[in-house]
């Protein structure tokens, strides 16, 4: 949490879209007070870990582990049970990982499109954060954008805009096949 997640949920609200939020158990602890907005406001909060670890380079126990474990904080903090979406920590995985976070229930989830935005000391600044996502979207994207990023979030609210504009609409992963 570098402080900007709160403007990002304003901004998501005013606009009247869902997102969701892939969250370590770590993040849970320092911020259960934005978690639990995230519930009361109707985004997803998924599951991304409690070590932000290299999926395949843990036992099968410790797959199971990881998810169990950030999910039941999640349920402790909030009183509900954790959506079943898992996004591996920076997209690493190896065909095991994948049938182990299946085998426990999840729905593995990636992206179709991302940047490096996660450098806080590195941004790219308003313009070109808008642009790149504006010159990246398509049909179907799934777009990583991390809260931390002072850039994206100064950018968020003419990026929804405009897609809008542009006759886009934004759909919850329950809506994936």
């Amino acid at each position: 949490e570098n402080g900007y997640t709160p403007q990002i949920l304003d901004i998501l609200k005013e606009n009247n879209v869902k997102a969701a939020f892939f969250v370590t158990k770590d993040y849970i602890e320092r911020n259960p007070e934005i978690i639990k907005r995230m519930v009361d406001e109707g985004h997803i909060v998924g599951n991304h870990s409690v070590t932000h670890s290299d999926m395949p380079d843990l036992s099968d126990e410790q797959i199971k582990s990881e998810l169990d474990d950030c999910a039941a904080y999640f349920k402790e903090v909030t009183g509900v049970e954790m959506p079943r979406f898992f996004r591996p920590p920076a997209g690493v995985y190896s065909i095991r990982s994948l049938e182990k976070t299946q085998e426990a229930g999840y729905k593995t989830i990636f992206w179709s499109f991302a940047y490096k935005d996660w450098e806080t000391d590195n941004q790219p600044g308003k313009e070109e954060a808008y642009n790149m996502v504006m010159n990246n979207y398509h049909n179907g994207s799934i777009m990583l954008l991390h809260a931390v990023s002072q850039s994206n979030t100064e950018a968020l609210d003419d990026m929804l805009k405009s897609l809008k504009q542009e006759g886009y609409t934004f759909l919850s992963l329950y809506d994936l096949p």
